[in-house]
């Protein structure tokens, strides 16, 4: 059941909305730190306020709309805890079209996504199981994948920064399956350096091994020249220095589109499946039921890999979720009404600017005291654990894992573009109280330069009494 709660706009909107007149400047080890940068003061937004209300104690452009990059994931994930309930699940929904007489599928396996963020090559394999369990080993028709339930235009996965080959970069998918990636590994022996790549994909044939080099490791992935042209045989015409000793490469399919069919294909094979006719779209037929639903980790479990990892697509299988709930479709914009009609009715006023739910955009904006009005809100909501726990540890899990400072007493989603560095979360003050923090840069050049000013301002909020 979804769990709903009203704020009014002065109590936990906080101290934040009406009394940021009254918190300090910036202390003085964070003003240090930002001129030590070099990166100007109103380059930077930041605050810091009490989690469960009370005047801020740093409050500095707090109304200044930012690019958040990743922070943006913290209003993709609590409005879905929100709207959807932490024990909301995808049903991914399998048929047969046809009669199964003696392990043999007279007709067609339908799969039809639903937008299954985490439909994982370990889950899908047990997804094919079940239908094994169920009788069939061998398909005379088709397996046909139903991709209905997103309406999601195409997108170049070089667009957004010319990297079409990072794995940030794949798009959603209603039959999202493995992110749409391959792991590569490389490993140097016997003079050369042999090639694993996983997960197998029908009709991709990778080089078995690769000529090693001598000298420092550097840019071993440009040194490999991958050439993908022709997937049917994809190249390796370059080198790969021994001394960089095991190293995996993880790549967005250049083939997006194909992915999910390739894969499946394999898969079906490989656990000794027999298909007569071959992987590709389609619809389910009018009137046929499911044979069975194959369920989603919860709600809960999924906003962790989302923010302790900033999964991107992961973020925009949800994002357009919302939409799909509500409204029958996914879609962007659908999904973006949903998101401000549920901002304007929890907090009232002028939502942020959002785009994809990932914050991976040129676009999406919000203000520091926007964040702080959600961050406080998670806070005093009974979806308070599964938030605060989806969140990286500072110095112990997520984007925030090399951490050395402040160890275990903070979490934080972090954010990161080329424009954009910041982080945005709870903080453990000295007494025990726990604090909302805001700290981004926008900057065309030196955006990554708060990071000593941030580390100066979880250090005093830790000292808060």
């Amino acid at each position: 059941m979804p769990l709903r709660f009203r704020l009014s706009s002065c109590a936990l909107a906080l101290a934040v909305s009406c009394a940021a007149a009254t918190a300090q400047g910036l202390p003085a080890e964070v003003e240090s730190a930002l001129a030590d940068s070099g990166l100007p003061r109103d380059a930077v937004v930041m605050l810091v306020a009490p989690a469960d209300g009370g005047p801020a104690r740093v409050a500095h452009r707090v109304d200044a709309a930012v690019n958040p990059a990743s922070v943006a994931k913290l209003a993709t994930t609590f409005a879905a805890l929100d709207l959807l309930g932490p024990a909301f699940a995808w049903n991914t929904p399998v048929y047969f079209d046809g009669p199964v007489r003696d392990g043999v599928l007279q007709g067609n396996l339908v799969i039809k996504g639903q937008g299954d963020p985490k439909l994982v090559i370990e889950r899908l394999w047990l997804l094919l199981r079940r239908v094994q369990s169920l009788g069939v080993r061998s398909i005379t028709g088709d397996i046909v994948l139903d991709r209905s339930a997103f309406s999601v235009a195409p997108r170049d996965p070089a667009a957004f920064d010319g990297e079409p080959l990072r794995p940030y970069n794949a798009s959603p998918d209603a039959l999202l399956v493995n992110f749409k990636t391959v792991t590569v590994t490389v490993t140097p022996e016997r003079g050369q350096a042999r090639v694993r790549a996983e997960p197998a994909l029908a009709g991709v044939q990778w080089p078995a091994a690769v000529p090693v080099a001598a000298g420092e490791c550097g840019d071993w992935i440009t040194g490999l020249k991958a050439d993908f042209r022709s997937l049917a045989q994809v190249r390796f015409a370059g080198s790969f220095p021994a001394a960089c000793g095991e190293r995996v490469w993880q790549i967005a399919f250049p083939d997006p589109n194909g992915y999910a069919p390739r894969l499946i294909a394999a898969q079906w094979r490989e656990i000794g499946g027999e298909l007569r006719g071959q992987v590709r779209e389609g619809r389910v037929p009018p009137g046929l039921k499911p044979v069975f639903e194959f369920a989603s980790p919860p709600l809960a479990e999924v906003v962790r890999d989302i923010n302790k990892y900033s999964n991107n697509v992961m973020a925009q299988q949800l994002f357009l979720t919302l939409s799909l709930q509500q409204r029958g479709n996914g879609t962007f914009e659908g999904s973006r009404e949903v998101l401000r009609a549920w901002w304007r009715e929890r907090f009232g006023g002028e939502p942020p600017v959002t785009d994809n739910g990932s914050g991976l955009s040129r676009v999406e904006s919000i203000t520091a005291r926007q964040l702080a009005q959600l961050l406080q809100a998670a806070w005093a909501s009974s979806l308070m654990p599964d938030f605060v726990a989806s969140l990286p540890a500072l110095g112990l899990d997520g984007t925030l894992r090399r951490q050395r400072q402040n160890v275990g007493q903070a979490h934080l989603k972090t954010g990161s573009l080329n424009e954009v560095s910041g982080v945005a979360g709870y903080v453990h003050g000295a007494s025990g109280r726990r604090y909302v923090i805001v700290a981004i840069a926008n900057h065309p050049k030196r955006a990554s330069a708060i990071r000593p000013a941030t580390q100066a301002l979880i250090d005093w909020t830790a000292r808060l009494p």
